[in-house]
């Protein structure tokens, strides 16, 4: 990003300091620690913290201006000549000047949200659409009302196509986030469980994910999860619809899963391979084809970007394991239907005399936490051969399979990981693969470590 430290006269309600219209500034940050260059440092008030007691810091890691809330007292001792834009709330000028920096730069805006697949869905538009136009995407999960106005702001000044993942814990956030980005192009991966305490049902979710729509341009493009009812709204809005199903634009046949990858075609005619497992991933990169195809890239350039690919960690990550064995280190988040997902996935591949899940607790699933833990158990059938659960809701998926467990599937359950994790690397064999999946906050990743050579 780049623009001259004048352009912040537009959102300060007055400056001091010595304004050289000469300078440009380079880079945005919130956090003091932060080494950057020429960068303008914008204090956040937090629950337990205040940035404005922290600005000395953010000068000495390269800090050339700041925003300041006006009701705060500047410190005593700085520099008289050090830039310093008032304004009447930090947080407010953060998405402010987000707003007039995406207005400045004019890329085409992708919005991205869904209760699972939007970073892997991010990063395959990337991956897709950066073989023509030049892109910027959201880093890490920067995706909320303050992660997404740096998302935006760290954008290159020739950024023609900005992909802006949108997360919320409730409703009125996504809202908030499409009309601050006004996608031309929102996307809508799937609805889930995740966030149902806070929304109540799958409805009240899809609900809040559809807030997408509140910012987007008047010739702008929907498209959505086709395979999910409750995406299926009466609005009046251009909207595509990709899935397995009959009916949507973009449907997707002839799946082929093998341990590299996943051949697949687009209504019947349009043959692509993806270097991902999973059904799910084929979906997801089907929305980056949708794009790419109403953005006008060819088949051929599309398949150059799958062809290329690398998605954020911890997300259907194939490792080398132990005595030969494979590992799918799937550990970044869970709801019960990526759980579900993931395993159909495992029980499709070729080549496997052992197939061993290793599943833990899911969190935020409301009053129905239980019975959507031991819905997972429906889909655990043969060929998996074993069934590792640590946890104590994790235990619940244990539980229910025992009561139906007709393909005789060894099951074992663990109060934690490094109880379970001696008995795991026993069955790890040449013609082993694993699947470790849980919510973020049990932390299995760790046990990918231990058992990855």
């Amino acid at each position: 990003m780049s623009f001259n430290i004048n352009f912040l006269k537009q959102i300060a309600t007055k400056s001091t300091g010595d304004i050289d219209t000469e300078k440009n500034i380079d880079s945005v940050f919130i956090d003091s620690r932060n080494q950057v260059n020429n960068g303008l440092f914008i204090p956040i008030i937090g629950e337990r913290f205040d940035g404005h007691e922290f600005l000395q810091g953010a000068i000495d890691n390269g800090a050339i201006a700041t925003l300041w809330d006006e009701s705060r007292p500047v410190p005593k001792g700085l520099n008289g000549d050090f830039p310093i834009f008032f304004v009447k709330d930090t947080l407010k000028a953060l998405q402010q000047l987000a707003s007039i920096y995406l207005q400045k730069v004019s890329p085409k805006v992708v919005g991205v949200t869904g209760s699972n697949g939007k970073t892997s869905t991010k990063d395959l538009l990337e991956a897709v659409l950066s073989k023509k136009f030049i892109t910027h995407k959201t880093s890490g999960n920067y995706n909320n009302h303050i992660g997404l106005p740096l998302t935006i702001l760290a954008m290159p000044i020739n950024c023609e196509v900005a992909i802006l993942e949108m997360g919320m814990n409730n409703f009125g956030e996504i809202s908030f986030l499409s009309k601050l980005a006004k996608p031309d192009i929102a996307i809508i991966t799937n609805i889930g469980e995740s966030h149902i305490e806070q929304l109540g049902s799958r409805k009240g979710i899809a609900k809040a994910k559809l807030e997408i729509v509140d910012g987007l341009k008047t010739d702008g493009v929907l498209i959505i999860d086709g395979d999910e009812p409750l995406l299926h709204t009466a609005r009046d809005l251009n909207t595509l619809k990709c899935g397995y199903n009959d009916g949507n634009e973009f449907k997707i046949t002839n799946i082929e899963q093998a341990a590299e990858g996943t051949n697949f075609s687009i209504n019947v005619n349009l043959h692509f391979s993806l270097p991902l497992l999973g059904k799910h991933n084929v979906k997801n990169a089907t929305f980056a084809l949708a794009v790419g195809k109403y953005l006008g890239l060819s088949e051929h350039t599309m398949q150059l970007g799958l062809d290329n690919c690398t998605l954020t960690g911890m997300r259907m990550e194939k490792k080398a394991g132990l005595n030969g064995s494979t590992i799918i280190n799937d550990a970044y988040n869970s709801s019960p239907t990526s759980m579900r997902a993931a395993i159909e996935t495992i029980k499709q591949l070729k080549g496997f005399s052992r197939r061993i899940l290793v599943l833990g607790d899911m969190y935020e699933l409301g009053k129905d936490e239980r019975q959507l833990h031991e819905s997972v158990a429906e889909v655990i059938t043969a060929p998996i051969t074993h069934l590792i659960t640590i946890g104590e809701k994790g235990a619940w998926i244990s539980e229910a399979l025992m009561k139906k467990n007709k393909d005789k599937i060894e099951i074992k359950t663990y109060k934690t990981k490094d109880h379970a994790k001696g008995d795991l690397i026993n069955l790890l064999t040449d013609g082993s693969v694993v699947l470790i999946k849980a919510s973020r906050g049990m932390k299995l990743e760790t046990l990918s470590t231990d058992i990855c050579t």
